[in-house]
């Protein structure tokens, strides 16, 4: 599940190391080329808010494997674009058919409630492995054969990982009965019900918007001087934050034992230090290095204790609750994204930084204000 996991969400950021090269095959400005990882996020967005509450009505395996085939047709397709315009459409399609992860995570915590934080850091290690990991492979891909290679990549990966799904995965019943309306407005429900939910909401879509702000951003800085990297070469610092992603583990543990605020402040404190690093030592590669192992095992640890911790809130709407957290997160990082591209286009890495910083502070606030 972890393995399927990750695959799937890989698929939202194979394009940011090779952002430039499909602005170069299309003659289209760097803006417009960002508006791909925009427009990832936002179908991602959409499809936990419309797709991910059917987790707590209809069959889980079959809504994975639904989505799961859906998507691998969506990655052929992206091979044979011929203009950016189809890129976009298809770029918000992947997004929206990769929330299948969003439908594992729910369905492995139900699985296991007495080391659900061990378990929930489990599936994220794979989610943060994807995530960076595509950042490393498409890089390579791109760098060597062609843009279009990656996503023909991960289409045979995604088909593979389907058939293995077919073959493993579990039935899990349901128990909500009513009709998909009442079901859509039972998520709305569950930020009312909740406190911790809001706030995990809140601090997670901070956070998120930071991680994709960077991610996204980290390209054209890498890209222009004093560094002049080629895809291949940023697509390896996916690689170096993969450190943080194995972390992943020992962070449930540390929220199973009811630590969880003292995880969140260490969280923020790490990503703020991260950012510090940026903005002083701009152009050094080593610090840069450090910075992103620290932002990543940050990020990672706020995710893995706000989703251990809603996950205890009531195990009959897990899919509803994880809907609230999750698009909160992913609207969080679509925002991030377009202020980003805001900030690199008027005032450079050094606006992106101050960005990321205010947003930082901002969720640092909330974790001090809560009391749980």
């Amino acid at each position: 599940m972890a393995i399927a996991a990750g695959a799937s969400v890989a698929n939202i950021y194979y394009n940011q190391p090779i952002l430039k090269d499909i602005s170069s095959t299309f003659n289209v400005t760097e803006s417009r080329a960002g508006t791909i990882s925009l427009l990832s996020q936002i179908g991602y967005g959409v499809g936990l808010f419309f797709i991910i509450p059917l987790g707590d009505k209809i069959n889980k395996r079959t809504l994975i494997l639904s989505l799961s085939s859906l998507l691998f047709v969506t990655l052929v397709l992206m091979t044979l674009t011929t203009d950016i315009y189809q890129v976009w459409i298809l770029s918000l399609l992947i997004g929206l058919l990769s929330v299948s992860v969003q439908v594992i995570l729910p369905m492995a915590a139900s699985l296991d409630t007495v080391n659900r934080g061990k378990t929930v850091g489990t599936i994220f290690t794979g989610i943060l492995i994807g995530i960076l990991a595509a950042r490393v492979l498409s890089g390579f891909i791109a760098q060597w054969l062609n843009w279009r290679y990656v996503y023909g990549f991960s289409a045979v990966l995604i088909l593979a990982i389907t058939l293995l799904l077919l073959a493993s995965l579990p039935n899990v019943k349901n128990e909500f009965k009513g009709h998909y309306f009442l079901l859509l407005q039972s998520v709305l429900i569950q930020i009312k019900r909740f406190s911790l939910l809001r706030e995990a909401s809140l601090t997670g879509a901070l956070l998120f918007g930071v991680f994709c702000s960077f991610w996204t951003t980290l390209t054209f800085h890498l890209s222009g001087p004093p560094f002049y990297f080629h895809s291949d070469i940023i697509g390896l610092f996916g690689l170096v934050a993969i450190a943080g992603a194995l972390m992943a583990p020992y962070i449930g543990k540390l929220a199973d034992k009811g630590n969880s605020r003292r995880s969140l402040l260490m969280a923020a404190w790490m990503i703020i230090l991260s950012l510090i690093l940026m903005k002083f030592m701009p152009n050094s590669v080593v610090i840069l290095v450090i910075a992103v192992i620290i932002l990543d095992i940050g990020v990672q640890a706020m995710q893995v204790t706000n989703v251990s911790m809603i996950y205890t809130l009531d195990q009959s709407s897990h899919s509803r609750i994880n809907t609230v957290y999750m698009t909160s997160y992913f609207i969080g990082g679509a925002v991030g994204t377009f202020v980003g591209l805001q900030c690199w286009k008027y005032g450079g890495w050094s606006m992106v930084v101050w960005q990321m910083l205010l947003w930082s502070f901002l969720a640092l606030g909330i974790i001090l204000k809560s009391k749980k």
